[in-house]
């Protein structure tokens, strides 16, 4: 019997991410559906940050694509905070958690990489929650590749970030939009380790529905 795909509400600030979460889901059996409010970055750069007001609208918007979905993602790092102190009714997953989490059960010494500056300190507060005790990691801003993103010069995006993690021993991708330079054995990436935690929380599910 076909397994039952769950279906994923996601909220997204940059188009260009879906179809890196489109690719990622087709590898964990997960169905997608699509929100893009790009208003809610450009509004936190603005301000240098995500205000409340931002962040009271992007548990608005996480609200309104609640019916019909199995669980909740917020891809934007910069309104990650966003999840923070509510409650959902269903699984709600700030992807960039997802890939700190992964990112620091890796052995060795870690390079996180981030290419909008208003996303350091809320990646900063997140993976130094996540990080164990004498974990050696290091928390980067990639020159000039957010001017690139927003100029449309996806591969210059790309290209900057590949150079900036050049000689680590394991490197985390903090935005979504990163996985444009790629992932693989050394390089971790939000979409990946977003579907990756999601299909652990329903892999239950999932499989009590495939009987």
């Amino acid at each position: 019997m076909r397994p039952w795909r769950m279906t994923v509400a996601c909220l997204h600030t940059a188009a260009s991410n879906i179809p890196l979460f489109e690719a990622a889901a087709a590898r964990h059996g997960l169905t997608l559906r699509h929100a893009l409010r790009p208003d809610l970055l450009a509004g936190a750069e603005a301000a240098g940050g995500a205000t409340p007001a931002i962040l009271a609208e992007t548990r608005a918007e996480l609200a309104r694509a609640l019916p019909g979905a199995s669980a909740l993602l917020l891809t934007c790092s910069t309104l990650g905070p966003a999840l923070e102190g509510a409650t959902w009714p269903i699984p709600a997953l700030r992807v960039d958690a997802a890939l700190a989490r992964a990112a620091m059960a890796r052995p060795g010494r870690l390079l996180v990489l981030c290419a909008v500056e208003t996303t350091l300190e809320p990646t900063r507060a997140l993976f130094a929650a996540a990080a164990p005790a004498g974990k050696a990691w290091e928390l980067r801003l990639v020159p000039g590749a957010w001017a690139r993103f927003k100029a449309g010069d996806a591969e210059g995006y790309a290209a900057a970030i590949r150079a900036a993690a050049v000689g680590a021993e394991t490197v985390a991708l903090a935005q979504a939009s990163m996985a444009v330079a790629g992932g693989g054995a050394r390089v971790m990436t939000v979409p990946d380790a977003a579907m990756a935690a999601l299909g652990t929380t329903l892999g239950g599910t999932l499989s009590a529905a495939s009987r």
